[in-house]
């Protein structure tokens, strides 16, 4: 059977399963369609909302980038991690003593004002657009690769199926789809780590492979990659960064962001009780440390793995690496992974010393230019898109076929299943929070469906057509994502629980302030709304203002939002007793009822 039909026999089977649980599991009700009937249990809505978390970004995108970048891209781990940690602790069971469908619900009924819902409506919207764009790029790489169609086809691909199951399923469907797609990703994202790290260094748990000895060397894995990146102009795969406040202000923006992100938010109103949702979050955290565990392992190994390839010399050498860089592969003789690859153009090749071979080195390193010229190179002429190296691995490192397929079918998963998550969160705040709550109260529940489903098909597209647009890597585009949630919502929502003195005027005054000015920071650099040839100023670190990268702005503008917000309600009125004695019930998140909209 040839690689594409298994690919094809995978994937197509994880498609029969989703679209045939989200006909199984269809929404029959608003209360279906927003918190599937609310009666999910712990462990069930623990492995959903891993599925939910573990994007495109988390099984695609973040292993290329510790691969890309080592102990400098870090980061993307610390933050997400930490920041599920604050999610869970200091608001998902806050939120659902609260007891309302969505997050504007809580913040239009806490800040007492169709205003401050009507913005928080604006700032979902807009976080969850550029984190679906994401997705959307994520999948897109993994269906060109493994149903062999250009990635423009992929990302068309992804919506329509994405379409099929959560549009009529709703968050029941997407629910126990979720659960499906965790096991199908964890499975496919532990078995080829497993198979590489007994490969290169006879431990088969990849977390202890890190650091275990590189078996055809004879010394410690990471040092083995230290020394092949040094070769080739890179620095130091463990080395650390020059920039530590641009580091901390990136770890923060990761972690309010992930605190702050609505579609993680809403799944634990799916569960019965509050003490349900303290134990799904921790449930939850057991099902994505799997995966987080392996990551940096995968990451690690790849990149190895992809030296080696183009300089096989390098792989059993200790001590003269320069000797080896002297031998890379003749493109004729270049592996069938990189064949296969080339076709999507996610790797593309250009010999620019017209020696038939293949040069990979820092070609922006100017220390290293007078080496490079010497080995007679011209510059680096492989460009690897960083976000199909998990998806590669396995072709790589020359494992079987059904392996391939099954990282195929893992790939599509995890991009869908959040993909799914924020559509949701997307419709549920334009049918539940404006139209059936501002616009339009009388609404009957069938309209109110409807409209749910529309407005998530309109998501659908736009999200689609801005991700064969990414304004970046699929991590990159998500990382942004997070730092325009944590900078507008994870404030307001903090504020909303722990302080009772904080009023209307100062919610919206805050929500708008951190969103304007971490929009306005990221459009300076990466052009308005994404738009290429648009931005003011090149994304370079010499531009950037105190080394602030556009993705570390977040912290920012939270550090803005929480500011305003704290100003303008002590110069306004205190709110209601009412207000002020709801926010004291909950506090103590006992006691809470199912959610309710009405």
């Amino acid at each position: 059977m040839s690689q594409f039909a298994i690919n094809l026999l995978f994937v197509g089977a994880s498609f029969a399963l989703y679209i045939g649980i989200a006909i199984w599991a269809r929404a029959g009700s608003t209360k279906d369609f927003y918190v599937a009937g609310g009666g999910v249990h712990p462990i069930t809505n623990g492995m959903a909302t891993a599925a939910d978390w573990m994007s495109a970004a988390s099984f695609i995108s973040m292993a290329g980038l510790l691969a890309s970048g080592g102990y400098a891209n870090s980061t993307f781990l610390m933050g997400w991690t930490g920041g599920y940690v604050i999610l869970a602790m200091l608001l998902a069971p806050y939120l659902r003593k609260f007891g309302k469908f969505t997050v504007p619900d809580f913040i239009g009924d806490r800040f007492y004002s169709n205003t401050a819902r009507l913005v928080a409506v604006i700032c979902l919207i807009v976080a969850s657009i550029t984190y679906v764009i994401g997705q959307m790029t994520g999948a897109g790489v993994a269906f060109s690769r493994f149903l062999e169609v250009s990635n423009t086809w992929g990302i068309w691909i992804a919506a329509f199926i994405v379409f099929l199951y959560a549009v009529f399923g709703g968050m029941k469907g997407i629910t126990y789809t979720q659960v499906a797609q965790y096991v199908v990703l964890i499975i496919a994202y532990t078995i080829p780590a497993v198979f590489i790290a007994l490969e290169l260094t006879g431990n088969p748990i990849p977390g202890l492979g890190m650091f275990s000895t590189h078996t055809e060397s004879g010394v410690p894995l990471l040092e083995k990659l230290d020394d092949v990146v040094n070769a080739l102009g890179f620095r130091d795969y463990t080395a650390d960064v020059d920039n530590k406040l641009n580091m901390v202000l990136f770890t923060l923006s990761l972690m309010v962001g992930t605190a702050g992100l609505p579609h993680v938010i809403i799944r634990f109103f799916t569960v019965p009780k509050v003490a349900d949702a303290r134990w799904s979050a921790g449930w939850a955290l057991v099902f994505i440390a799997l995966l987080y565990l392996t990551a940096p392992a995968v990451g690690s190994m790849a990149r190895l793995n992809l030296m080696t390839t183009v300089y096989p010399d390098m792989a059993g050498q200790v001590e003269n690496y320069e000797d080896a860089t002297t031998n890379p592969i003749r493109y004729e003789e270049r592996p069938e992974w990189v064949r296969t690859w080339e076709e999507t153009g996610l790797i593309q090749y250009e010999d620019k010393n017209n020696d038939g071979r293949i040069q990979v080195y820092n070609d922006g390193n100017e220390a290293f230019a007078e080496t490079a010229e010497q080995r007679g190179w011209n510059g680096s002429e492989l460009n690897v898109n960083n976000d199909i190296l998990v998806l590669a691995n396995p072709e790589i490192a020359n494992l079987p076929s059904w392996v391939i397929g099954l990282i195929a079918a893992g790939g599509i998963a995890a991009a869908l299943s959040t993909a799914a998550g924020l559509l949701l969160a997307i419709s549920s705040a334009i049918s539940h929070d404006l139209i059936k709550t501002m616009i339009n109260p009388k609404i009957t529940e069938k309209g109110e469906m409807l409209a749910a489903r529309i407005s998530m098909a309109g998501a659908i597209l736009l999200a689609t057509y801005l991700g064969l647009n990414p304004p970046g890597f699929a991590a990159q585009t998500v990382a942004l994502a997070f730092g325009i949630a944590g900078a507008s919502l994870f404030p307001v929502l903090m504020m909303g629980i722990f302080s009772k003195r904080v009023n209307n005027k100062g919610a919206v005054a805050g929500m708008l302030t951190g969103l304007g000015a971490t929009l306005l920071y990221i459009f300076t650099y990466l052009g308005w709304f994404f738009i290429p040839g648009t931005n003011m100023l090149p994304n370079t670190p010499d531009n950037w203002i105190l080394g602030i990268s556009p993705l570390s702005f977040g912290a920012v503008g939270a550090i803005f939002n929480f500011a305003v917000a704290f100003i303008v309600s002590n110069a306004t009125e205190e709110p209601p007793q009412e207000i002020q004695d709801l926010v004291e019930s909950v506090r103590y998140p006992k006691g809470a009822g199912v959610a309710t909209g009405h």
